[in-house]
C-alpha cells in the first residue's frame, strides 16, 4: 500500500523542538508549525539548543524535512500598499526563511498578500513576486510556497491565475511552489465537493499553474458554502465539502509525495482524522 504523508499544524509552544513530539502523538508522519511567534513583528531569535533539539527530535521520531511545512506569520503582507508595512513584511519574511534554513527545513508556506483597495491587483501581485525574489536573494535553498486563499476581503491568490502570475514573475522557479487549501479552494468558487469536481479542478490547476509546483495540501472542510469567499475551516465531514473529496484526494497518486496537513479546528480530533484519511487508501 502507498504511503501518504499526513499530519496537522501542531503547537510549538515552549519551543520549536516540541512540534515533532506533538505531531508524533497524533500519529502523524508530516506536520506544520510556526517557527516564531506569529503575532509579533520582531520575535526573539531561535536558540541553538532549540535548533539542535528540533533536529534531534525529527530524526528520532522519524520525520523527514520533505514533509514538514512551516507556516509564516499572518502579520506578513508582501502585497502591502503601505511602505512601512511592506518593509516590515519583507524583513519578517526573510527572517522566516532564515529560520527554516537554521532548522534544516526546505519550505515556507505563506498567504500571498492583500491590496487593501489601495493598489491594483496587478501591482499587488507584482509586489508579492518582488518580495519573494528579494528573500531568495538573501537566503539559500528554502522554497517559498504560496497558499491559495478563500478570497476574503482583499486577499489575493484565490484564483489560480493569481498564483500563475506571481510564479511567472519569480526569477528562481526552483524555489517557488503552491499549497492548495481545500477549504479555501471551495470558498473561492472551485467546486471540489465531488470526485469529478476535484479531478476537474486539478486539471484546471495543472493547465493554469502546473502540477509541478504543487508542494503541499491543507486538508480542511469548509464552514461556509461554495463561492462564499469566507475563510472558515470545519472538521472533516462537518462542513459543506463532501467526504468524497477527501477520499479522492488521498487516493490520488499525485499527492503521494507532498505533506498533507490538517488545519481543522479541533485538535482533539486530529488523530481520528488522520486515521480516517489513511483508511481511504485501503478502499482503492
Amino acid at each position: 500500500m502507498r504511503i501518504k504523508h499526513i499530519g496537522a499544524h501542531v503547537s510549538a509552544a515552549g519551543g520549536v523542538q516540541n512540534a515533532p513530539i506533538n505531531a508524533s502523538e497524533i500519529g502523524a508522519n508530516a506536520f506544520a508549525l510556526f517557527t516564531r511567534n506569529q503575532r509579533q513583528w520582531f520575535p526573539k531569535p531561535l536558540e541553538d539548543k532549540d535548533i539542535e533539539a528540533f533536529k534531534r527530535n525529527i530524526d528520532e521520531l522519524g520525520f523527514s524535512p520533505d514533509y514538514i511545512l512551516p507556516h509564516n506569520s499572518y502579520l506578513i503582507n508582501l502585497g502591502a500598499p503601505d511602505p512601512e508595512v511592506l518593509k516590515k513584511s519583507r524583513h519578517a519574511f526573510h527572517d522566516e526563511m532564515q529560520r527554516c534554513e537554521l532548522l534544516g527545513l526546505k519550505m515556507l508556506n505563506f498567504h500571498p498578500g492583500s491590496h487593501l483597495k489601495k493598489i491594483s491587483e496587478q501591482d499587488c501581485l507584482a509586489q508579492i513576486a518582488e518580495g519573494i525574489n528579494l528573500a531568495h536573494q538573501r537566503s539559500k535553498g528554502v522554497v517559498a510556497v504560496l497558499e491559495n486563499t478563500a478570497g476574503q476581503g482583499t486577499n489575493m491568490g484565490y484564483r489560480f491565475e493569481h498564483l500563475a502570475e506571481i510564479i511567472d514573475q519569480v526569477e528562481d522557479k526552483t524555489r517557488i511552489g503552491v499549497c492548495i487549501d481545500t477549504a479555501h479552494t471551495f470558498a473561492a468558487g472551485y467546486d471540489i465537493s465531488t470526485k469529478e469536481g476535484y479531478m476537474s479542478t486539478m486539471k484546471e490547476f495543472d493547465d493554469t499553474v502546473g502540477l509541478k509546483y504543487l508542494r503541499g495540501i491543507h486538508l480542511n472542510d469548509s464552514k461556509k458554502e461554495l463561492a462564499s469567499r469566507v475563510d472558515r475551516h470545519a472538521s472533516l465531514g462537518e462542513g459543506f465539502i463532501n467526504m468524497a473529496l477527501f477520499e479522492a484526494l488521498i487516493q490520488d497518486p499525485r499527492t503521494d509525495d507532498i505533506p498533507i496537513i490538517l488545519e481543522t479546528p479541533d485538535p482533539d480530533r486530529w488523530a481520528e482524522e488522520i486515521a480516517l484519511l489513511r483508511s481511504f487508501l485501503e478502499r482503492e
